[in-house]
C-alpha cells in the first residue's frame, strides 16, 4: 500500500448556505449536468471537441433532463411519501403502478437495467429477485441516487442505506454500491463537509475492496493532473457500454475532486470526459450543488430546467426538481420534528441552554405554505488521516497496489 495525493485548486465553500440551498443546488445540479451532458453522452473526448471544441455550456437548441431526471424524481417523491419507512415493497409497488402499469414514454424505460427489471416485473418476480437481469451493475441507481442524501442530510450512512432498498428492485453488487456511495456523498455536503470528507463519505459507504471503492479511489487520487488521468485511472475499455456504475461514480467523483467542489468546473470536467456523460455530469453536479448551494448554478444554466417532459417517465410529465427538493426537506423535518416529540424527556439530563436552543427553522417557500427546515446534527464524516506534508486541502487517499499514485 503507499499514498496518493491529490491538489484540488485551492477555494472556500460558502460560510453559510441554508439547507434549503444545498437541497435545491443538489437537485438543480443534477437536471443540469443532466442536461449539460446529455448531448456528449457515449462520446469520447476526441469525439466531442470534434463537433464542439471544449464544450462550456449548452449545446443543444432545447435543453432538456433524460432518465436521469426523471428516475430521480420518481424515486425521490416516493421518499418523500414514506420517508425512513421506505421498504423494497413500497418501491416495487410504486414500479409497478407508475412505470410498468403505463405506456411507456419515448426512451421506453431508458436504460438496460431499467428494462431488465421491468421485462422481470412482467413475469411477476419480486424483488430482489427483480433485479437479477443482465445489466444489475449500472449505474442507473446512482443517477437517482442524489433525493437520498438530499433527504438524510449530514447522515450519509442512513442515505445510503435508503439508497440500497431503492436499489433492491432494480440493482445488484456493484450497481447497489454506486448508487450508496453518491447518497453518502450529497447527504455529506449537505451538511456542510469539505469535498475531502465528502469523497470519503462516498468511499465509507461501500465495501473497500469493492469495483466500486478501488475505481472511485484511482479517480480521486489522479484528480490534480486533469481530464485525461481521471479517465486513465476509471474507464473500463474494451467493453461496448458506458453505463458501468463503477466508472461513471469514479468519473463523477474524479469531477467534482478535481474542481474542489465548484459547480462549474465540476460539472464541465464530467460532461468534457464523455462516456455516460448525462450521469456522471448529474452526479457531479448533485455533488456539488449540495456543496455550495443553488446560487453556484449558473443561471443560463438553470434558465432552461422546467418541469420533467416525461419522455422516459410518463408519469413524471409535470414534476420539478425544486419541488422535490422543497418536498424531501419538509418530510426529513417533520420525521425529525415527531422523533423529538416522541423521545422521553429525562430532566436530570437535560440543561437549560439546550431546551432553550431552537431546533427547527421556518423558511417561507413560493405561496402561503411553510416548510420546515431541520438544523441538521450530522454524524460523524468519515476522514482519512491527514497528511501533514500534503499541506491544506489535498486529498489523501490509499492507493491499492498497483493502482495509480502520484
Amino acid at each position: 500500500m503507499r499514498p496518493a495525493t491529490a491538489s484540488p485548486p485551492a477555494s472556500t465553500p460558502p460560510a453559510a448556505v441554508s439547507q434549503r440551498a444545498r437541497a435545491r443546488g443538489a437537485l438543480l445540479g443534477l437536471a443540469v449536468g443532466d442536461a449539460l451532458g446529455a448531448p456528449a453522452e457515449n462520446l469520447e473526448p476526441s469525439g466531442i471537441r470534434a463537433r464542439w471544441g471544449r464544450i462550456t455550456g449548452y449545446v443543444s437548441e432545447f435543453p432538456a433532463g433524460t432518465d436521469d431526471t426523471e428516475y430521480a424524481l420518481f424515486s425521490g417523491l416516493l421518499l418523500a411519501r414514506h420517508g425512513a419507512a421506505l421498504t423494497p415493497a413500497l418501491v416495487e409497488a410504486a414500479w409497478r403502478e407508475l412505470i410498468a402499469g403505463r405506456a411507456q414514454g419515448a426512451l421506453r424505460g431508458a436504460g438496460f437495467s431499467e428494462r431488465g427489471t421491468l421485462e422481470n416485473l412482467g413475469r411477476g418476480l419480486h424483488a430482489p429477485a427483480s433485479a437479477q437481469h443482465r445489466h444489475p451493475w449500472s449505474d442507473g441507481l446512482a443517477m437517482r441516487a442524489a433525493p437520498f442524501g438530499v433527504f438524510a442530510a449530514g447522515r450519509p450512512a442512513e442515505a445510503a442505506r435508503l439508497a440500497a432498498i431503492d436499489g433492491a428492485v432494480s440493482h445488484e453488487g456493484e450497481g447497489i454500491h454506486g448508487g450508496r456511495a453518491v447518497a453518502a456523498g450529497v447527504a455529506a455536503a449537505m451538511a456542510g463537509a469539505p469535498p475531502v470528507a465528502v469523497v470519503a463519505a462516498g468511499l465509507a459507504a461501500v465495501p473497500d475492496d469493492s469495483w466500486t471503492a478501488r475505481s472511485l479511489r484511482r479517480a480521486v487520487a489522479v484528480a490534480h493532473r486533469g481530464e485525461d488521468a481521471i479517465r486513465s485511472a476509471a474507464v473500463v475499455t474494451g467493453y461496448p457500454w458506458t453505463d458501468l456504475a463503477p466508472e461513471a461514480v469514479a468519473l463523477a467523483f474524479g469531477a467534482y475532486a478535481a474542481a474542489d467542489g465548484d459547480f462549474r468546473g465540476a460539472v464541465l470536467t464530467a460532461v468534457n470526459m464523455g462516456r455516460d456523460a448525462d450521469t456522471t455530469a448529474a452526479i457531479a453536479g448533485a455533488l456539488a450543488g449540495a456543496t455550495r448551494g443553488a446560487a453556484a448554478v449558473p443561471a443560463e444554466w438553470s434558465a432552461p430546467i422546467g418541469p420533467a417532459l416525461g419522455n422516459c417517465l410518463p408519469a413524471m410529465r409535470g414534476r420539478h426538481v425544486l419541488e422535490l427538493a422543497d418536498a424531501l426537506l419538509a418530510r426529513a423535518a417533520e420525521e425529525g420534528a415527531l422523533a423529538r416529540a416522541q423521545a422521553p424527556v429525562r430532566p436530570e439530563t437535560v440543561d437549560a441552554e439546550e431546551l432553550a436552543a431552537p431546533e427547527v427553522v421556518a423558511e417561507e417557500l413560493v405561496g402561503p405554505e411553510l416548510v420546515a427546515e431541520e438544523l441538521v446534527r450530522p454524524e460523524p464524516v468519515p476522514r482519512r488521516e491527514a497528511d501533514p506534508a500534503a499541506g491544506p486541502g489535498r486529498y489523501v487517499l490509499t492507493a491499492d497496489d498497483g493502482e495509480a499514485g502520484p
